[in-house]
């Protein structure tokens, strides 16, 4: 159709266009001649050139690929064309090629499925609605025969991929009606999900085999090939299918011309070598009628166009167009918003150039920017456009926009591209509307280079008939590349963005991480933070918020003479998300009372079916009642009476009179460990119930708004390492039967319940939903400097700093700080001065790190730097572990910025992540309070700040501004007398639960916790090595220091000795045969342990036992470390004779006692067994007699006992197996006394092991 945009250095010589496909085509290098008869054409290869019927001459291959050669001519200089005018040049190919058509079929299939489920996927609401219809549309495709193709090319390969198509695609359906079900908890997470059903498409569509070659279309210049353009067939094969066809199938499309090798990569491959306007086709030679249907409208029809359903007939040398039309273009180009930095400060000189057709203009030059405000209005005379009107109207010429940077020195360099479309307004038409600015995205290769706000349109001009634009074009002449074109015309005030007055406010907080500018440093100011924050403007802004320009940040250090140098630049793309419209009250109010009354008249609407007045006169006593609470005022619970409370901590006796009934007699014993896997045994016991469907316990005080938020998004991962602490207790419970493990579950669940909890994280604080990474008010935004380059590691080292700056958002009628806005809107920060806060970092444990060693360990320790400031725990490090236990705590002292900015985040944001929330107030134990405020100090602090009045405490509630908190018990009933009891502070920590609730400057306030942090190996970026469990809290200097540190030291195991004597077994079977008398009989003995089988003990041998009794009086002495807590048995000891330290391990206390039968010259063979839990195991039988199989039932039915309180025992245990279908057959009995004795006892009253 035309050829535009030569490059100038192609255009000294004549130049053609060639078409190609594999050799077919090649004018250059020669071709290979086909077959003259059908016999020598295989009759898997008939596929382009089918006939049913015909003389042979119709198969013989043939082509003309070459358009007429042509020198290119300008008007400008600086773009060339080729003068193709009314005639446009044709070539074709007739080729013979292997018919796998169907394979291109399938691929555009699948690919226009998946254009359709992407194009939805841009709109959340419908991202899977066009689905499963075109996968079932498809699949019906696949299944069906099409009897225009030959299944003899189809080989094994091409059945096995249908067959996977197709499967795929009814998976993938599947899946797709399984999404439907959308909820706004899930919408994220089905949105994730459906564009990995997209990323399974996308793998579908290209086949392994290669079809029909693709289509080469070469710029030629005598014999050179110069440059080219490669387009897949599969977009241009034609069917008669839709979804069959290809995407460009019968259309007119824009190519750009690149260079050939390595020449067209990188830079190279930006600038454009020629536009082609351009119509393929490609088909079946059946087809081959259908091949005219997509030209453009208004050419003459010729012979050949009006027979092209003759398969000996060639398409015409050319098409003579007789319908043309005039055009005048008007580009409004307005801005254009981040550019690359192609200067050496990391700025650019932008300037554009608009071309259509062979026409170009160009704007002014805008000094150092990136974000250029051209305003200008281009005009484009005497635009000859080749077609119908009204296919003009549908289908109007491509405009390209370059964009450039001016250089002192050299040519202008290239920044990137961008294509549009203009409006068209035709002559007698009146349906003119004023075209509106669009954002248009600018490429330079495949990397997105910036965005263009512009607007084009092209109205119709009128014409003298007969008059040919172009009789009285001259020869071109070298006016250079900037033409003189007049004034500059601005936008016209209809198209360009209406301006509205904003007051522009910018706290100026600092800098941070600054790098050397020239070799020197910028060390003024020394301090990073800035000593004049705020400053304002009044400027005016577009009222439509999609036409606000980017923001630019600019960073100067001022050295001495006067000089000043650019430090680095940073650019924001549209301030839109920026702009504050503050609601009024009113407005506000307003809104609020219509809420109350549309909630209202639902809910009368809803009783009123169901309580309908007996008599229609009468009124209801429901109007009369309010059904919905006043809204400030707010119900709270104190859960004190669910769990025990320390005596003297706080609270009057009288208090805890009913919840005594449950404190344990190892109350004492309980630790900062307790607490831990209490916690992650009620986190997996959420985790369960959200798997069953079930909703988890919501609780007042402890399961305020704050942790349904933190959960949300939590709940639907993997605990990682955290759940790793149960593993082994669950294993066995799974020994048990679901009856008797529920049980054991609800008797830890009570044991449990006087413990409080914190909250356990399984990634990051500050990437929890509703904390915003604690940057609600201060955004850190990366200076750079220097050119910008197509790599992205390269773009990182263009960083030289950081530049802190607030950017509020979704506010209401106040400021950031909640205050009113009219008095500007940064009031109530805290100052940016230098600040002295005490840091303490508590370490708990690592989990899954990755091993070092040649064994599979590690022997890991920890390192931890702030600031200048680097602390080595070497010495203590932990041997051969991969999920080791640290429990340390670290404290620095710290002075921010300069220190640490991360954590100053923490400090100053309004969620107060300096000291977690704990559940409930404590005084001391292992529970004690950790802030230096108490929680009614903290409280009024928080109201002093937010300019709220409060707190007010009066008979059991609590009034923070308008709100008004009261305390109810938790099932909703009257208070009881020690509930009445409860003091300020624990009221006032509710309060701190509920702080989200306070109108205006309420906000989620961080619970006392543990995050989850990814490890990372600086020569192995982006691999996690591990995670590590931690918490941090942070305090300031100029206020009362807190108290001692937690203790979260690893609990020392103690010292016991377990003895265990054998005294007789009985009805054990009977294995072996007399040799004499041939009499049933064993040779029993007893064998035991408790830490493994290496530490097994047994008895000596109870021969020729001819009815199963055995008697022993035989002596185990099993010493052992144990924690009580975590009721495991803690194992010590040297994996070899070279290892250097202990490898530790932990097991649970379980006893296991195995009854065999002795044998002099074979393996001796294993009778029965039993494992006793020493925590809990069924109390033994007083005689044999009564010791049956019923004592290993595990419904609770059996008494058991916990030998760690009791301290001795003795009975007869039954000895099993499993049989094959998992059952319990009684093998024996074993009559035993088990004693257990601390270190210290058992050195008092020592023996020896064998006989007593």
């Amino acid at each position: 159709m035309e050829a535009t945009m030569i490059d100038k250095k192609l255009a000294d010589k004549p130049i053609q266009f060639e078409i190609s496909m594999g050799n077919a085509g090649n004018s250059i290098d020669g071709h290979i001649k086909s077959s003259k008869s059908r016999s020598d054409i295989d009759s898997d290869s008939i596929s382009l050139h089918e006939e049913t019927a015909g003389s042979m001459e119709s198969l013989n291959v043939s082509w003309q690929s070459t358009t007429p050669s042509l020198k290119p001519q300008t008007h400008d200089r600086l773009y060339y064309y080729l003068p193709y005018w009314d005639d446009k040049p044709t070539t074709y190919i007739r080729s013979v090629f292997p018919d796998h058509r169907k394979r291109m079929y399938n691929s555009n299939a699948i690919s226009k499925i998946a254009d359709k489920l992407e194009e939805n996927l841009r709109e959340v609401h419908n991202m899977i609605e066009m689905e499963d219809p075109s996968c079932t549309k498809y699949g019906n495709l696949c299944r069906s025969t099409n009897s225009s193709l030959s299944n003899q090319g189809r080989t094994r390969l091409d059945r096995e991929r249908s067959k996977l198509c197709i499967n795929e695609l009814e998976s993938i359906g599947t899946l797709a009606r399984q999404y439907k079900i959308v909820k706004k908890s899930t919408i994220k997470e089905k949105y994730k999900m459906t564009y990995g059903l997209l990323d399974r498409l996308r793998q579908l569509i290209d086949d392994p085999q290669h079809a029909i070659p693709d289509i080469f279309i070469w710029l030629i210049s005598g014999t050179k090939r110069l440059a080219y353009q490669r387009i897949p067939s599969r977009n241009i094969i034609y069917s008669m299918v839709e979804e069959e066809k290809g995407k460009d199938s019968g259309c007119v499309q824009t190519l750009f011309l690149k260079l050939p090798g390595r020449k067209g990569t990188g830079s190279g491959g930006w600038m454009i070598q020629a536009k082609l306007q351009i119509y393929l086709w490609l088909g079946s030679t059946k087809h081959k009628k259908a091949f005219p249907s997509g030209i453009p409208s208004g050419f003459q029809i010729t012979n050949e166009l009006l027979n092209a359903e003759k398969l000996g007939l060639s398409p015409p040398l050319s098409i003579h167009y007789t319908e043309k039309y005039c055009f005048q273009l008007r580009a409004h180009m307005y801005q254009a918003r981040s550019l690359i930095g192609s200067d050496a400060s990391g700025l650019s000189d932008p300037f554009a150039r608009v071309i259509i057709g062979e026409y170009c203009r160009t704007t002014q030059v805008i000094d150092e920017t990136l974000s250029p405000t051209w305003d200008e209005l281009l005009i484009f005379d005497q635009i000859v456009v080749y077609g119908r009107r009204e296919d003009i109207k549908l289908n109007p010429p491509t405009i390209i926009i370059e964009i450039y940077d001016q250089d002192k020195v050299g040519k202008a360099e290239f920044l990137g591209r961008s294509v549009g479309k203009p409006w068209v307004c035709l002559i007698g038409s009146s349906d003119y509307q004023t075209p509106s600015l669009e954002w248009f995205q600018i490429y330079r290769g495949n990397e997105e280079a910036g965005e263009l706000l512009a607007a084009f349109e092209m109205f119709e001009l009128a014409e003298v008939a007969g008059h040919d634009p172009y009789s009285n074009l001259s020869e071109p002449k070298d006016n250079g590349p900037y033409i003189d074109s007049g004034p500059v015309l601005p936008v016209p005030k209809g198209i360009r963005p209406t301006l509205a007055k904003y007051r522009f406010e910018v706290l100026f907080w600092g800098l941070r991480d600054v790098k050397r500018v020239h070799w020197l440093t910028v060390d003024k100011p020394r301090n990073p933070n800035f000593s004049t924050t705020v400053k304002f403007l009044d400027i005016e802004l577009p009222e439509q918020e999609i036409y606000c320009p980017p923001l630019t940040i600019r960073v100067v250090d001022c050295r001495s003479f006067g000089r000043y140098t650019l430090v680095g630049t940073h650019v924001i793309n549209s301030i839109h998300k920026f702009l504050y419209h503050p609601v009024t009250r009113k407005s506000r109010d307003d809104a609020d009372k219509r809420k109350k009354e549309s909630l209202l008249r639902s809910q009368y609407q809803d009783l009123s079916s169901s309580l309908l007045p007996s008599n229609p006169n009468s009124v209801s006593s429901l109007e009369l009642t309010p059904l919905v609470p006043k809204a400030k005022d707010s119900l709270i619970t104190l859960d004190y009476g669910t769990y025990a409370i320390p005596n003297g901590c706080g609270l009057d006796i009288s208090m805890v009179i009913k919840p005594m009934i449950l404190i344990d007699d190892d109350e004492e014993s309980l630790d900062w460990w307790s607490k831990y896997f209490a916690s992650v045994d009620a986190m997996i016991e959420r985790g369960g119930d959200q798997e069953k469907g079930e909703e988890p316990h919501q609780n007042s005080t402890k399961d305020s708004n704050l942790y349904g938020l933190l959960e949300e998004e939590p709940k639907k991962r993997k605990y990682g390492g955290i759940m790793n602490v149960t593993n082994v207790a669950k294993s066995a419970a799974n020994k048990f039967s679901p009856n008797r493990a529920s049980q054991i579950q609800q008797q830890r669940k009570k044991s449990k319940s006087s413990i409080a909890l914190f909250k356990l994280f399984p990634n990051e604080l500050e990437s929890q939903v509703g904390l915003d990474g604690f940057t609600e008010w201060l955004q850190t935004f990366e200076l750079y400097r220097g050119k910008k380059s197509e790599e992205e590691f390269e773009d990182e080292t263009r960083i030289v700093g950081k530049f802190k700056l607030p950017l509020p958002k979704d506010l209401d009628d106040h400021t950031v700080m909640g205050f009113d806005p009219q008095f500007g809107f940064f009031q109530g920060l805290p100052s940016n001065d230098p600040l002295h806060v005490l840091v303490r970092v508590y370490v708990v444990k690592a989990n899954d790190l990755h091993p070092m060693d040649i064994n599979g360990k590690a022997d890991p320790y920890l390192v931890l730097q702030l600031g200048s400031k680097r602390t080595s725990d070497k010495e203590n490090y932990i041997s051969k572990q991969l999920n080791p236990i640290f429990g340390k705590c670290f404290e620095f002292e710290a002075t921010f910025p300069q220190d640490s900015v991360f954590n100053k985040n923490r400090f100053f944001s309004r969620h107060r992540a300096t000291c977690g929330l704990t559940s409930r107030y404590d005084t001391c134990g292992y529970n004690q309070w950790r802030d230096p405020m108490k929680p009614v100090q903290l409280l009024t602090k928080l109201c002093k700040e937010g300019k709220v009045d409060g707190p007010h405490f009066s008979n059991m509630k609590v009034r923070v501004g308008q709100k008004t908190f009261t305390l109810q018990s938790k099932e909703g009933g009257p208070l009881q007398n020690w509930q009445t009891k409860v003091s300020e502070e624990h009221l006032a920590l509710a309060v701190l639960h509920h702080w989200n609730e306070i109108p205006r400057v309420g906000t989620y306030l961080v619970p006392e916790h543990i995050e989850t942090r990814a490890l990372f190996n600086p020569d192995k970026p982006g691999i996690e090595q591990g995670k590590l469990e931690i918490w941090v809290d942070m305090f300031p200097m100029d206020m009362p220091l807190p108290g001692l540190p937690v203790d979260i030291s690893p609990r020392k195991p103690s010292s016991y000795e377990l003895r265990v004597i054998i005294w007789n077994t009985d009805e054990v079977v009977l294995e072996d045969d007399a040799f004499f008398s041939g009499d049933k009989m064993s040779d029993i003995y007893v064998k035991g342990w408790l830490k493994g089988p290496d530490d097994a003990q047994q008895t000596d041998v109870h021969y020729r036992s001819l009815t199963g009794e055995g008697n022993f009086n035989w002596r185990f002495l099993f010493p052992f470390e144990y924690l009580a807590a975590e009721e495991k048995v803690v194992i010590s000891k040297k994996e070899s004779m070279f290892s250097w330290d202990e490898t530790t391990s932990k097991v649970p206390a379980r006893l296991t006692l195995q009854v065999w039968d002795a044998d002099h010259f074979s393996k001796d063979d294993f009778l029965g067994a039993i494992t006793m839990d020493l925590n809990r195991f069924p109390r033994g039988a007083k005689t044999a007699k009564k010791c049956t199989s019923d004592m290993l039932k595990t419904d609770g039915t059996v008494p058991t006992i916990n030998l760690f309180k009791q301290k001795r025992t003795k009975g007869w245990w039954p000895l099993y197996i499993k049989t094959e279908n998992e059952g319990l057959l009684l093998q024996g009995k074993v009559e035993a006394e088990l004693s257990l004795h601390t270190a210290e006892e058992a050195e008092k009253n020592a023996c020896r092991s064998w006989q007593r």
